[in-house]
């Protein structure tokens, strides 16, 4: 699936290479296919904030009936990418700036428990799969890379990190509270200066959790966290 955050950035091209795996994964069911297509559409901005939701047409393009399509937007709804109204369907939520010091409150405290808790208990084995990500971040050259391109990676990084956390419940949390950063950071995307920098922090980050660096891992964490709330008060 193609995830497109839709900015216009001189400077950049749309050469995209070693991008994070990206083929179709199992699903358990097609309640969850949708629910992960249709939460990817809206994180990206692919469904623009306050859009009404066609479920029709969204069953259509998923090749889904629209029972999955209604059970994963009451998923969705609870995650706060929709809001359902009586008698005037779903939207698309709107993406409110003021939402981004609650949403670094609860990251700046989260982020950094998943990068010690991954440096700490992950396997050999994960923690070599994040010292393999840090390594092929450090070959691309980012400035090949579209805006989207990096946005795809930022996600695909604290997916990694939260996965080798090993609690599901609160990569659960992560996950939901990064998707509503996503969708800020994706609104303002278009006004940043180097985002590049903002991937190339990831390589440390990995670094210091396969390391089991626990204390620099926590600290990074957190720093990512505070520059990125700083990098879009800048611009907003």
């Amino acid at each position: 699936m193609t995830l497109h955050c839709y900015v216009g950035v001189p400077g950049y091209h749309a050469v995209v290479t070693a991008l994070p795996d990206t083929s179709e994964p199992e699903y358990a069911s097609l309640a969850d296919k949708a629910y992960t297509a249709i939460r990817d559409r809206l994180i990206m901005l692919d469904i623009p904030p306050m859009t009404a939701i066609d479920d029709v047409a969204l069953a259509r393009s998923l090749e889904v009936g629209r029972t999955p399509v209604r059970e994963a937007l009451k998923r969705l709804e609870i995650d706060r990418l929709v809001i359902s109204y009586p008698r005037r369907g779903t939207f698309a939520t709107a993406v409110d700036i003021t939402d981004l010091a609650y949403i670094s409150e609860i990251r700046v405290q989260l982020e950094p428990l998943a990068a010690r808790r991954a440096a700490e208990s992950s396997g050999t084995a994960a923690l070599s799969e994040l010292v393999a990500l840090a390594d092929t971040i450090d070959e691309i050259d980012v400035r090949t890379l579209d805006r989207d391109a990096l946005m795809r990676w930022d996600l695909h990084v604290h997916r990694a990190i939260y996965t080798a956390a090993a609690n599901p419940h609160l990569e659960d949390t992560l996950i939901r509270y990064d998707n509503l950063a996503t969708r800020i950071f994706c609104l303002f995307l278009d006004r940043m200066s180097h985002f590049d920098q903002h991937v190339g922090e990831h390589s440390g980050l990995l670094r210091a959790i396969g390391d089991r660096r626990a204390d620099e891992a926590e600290q990074r964490a957190r720093d990512h966290v505070i520059g990125f709330e700083k990098a879009i008060r800048a611009v907003v």
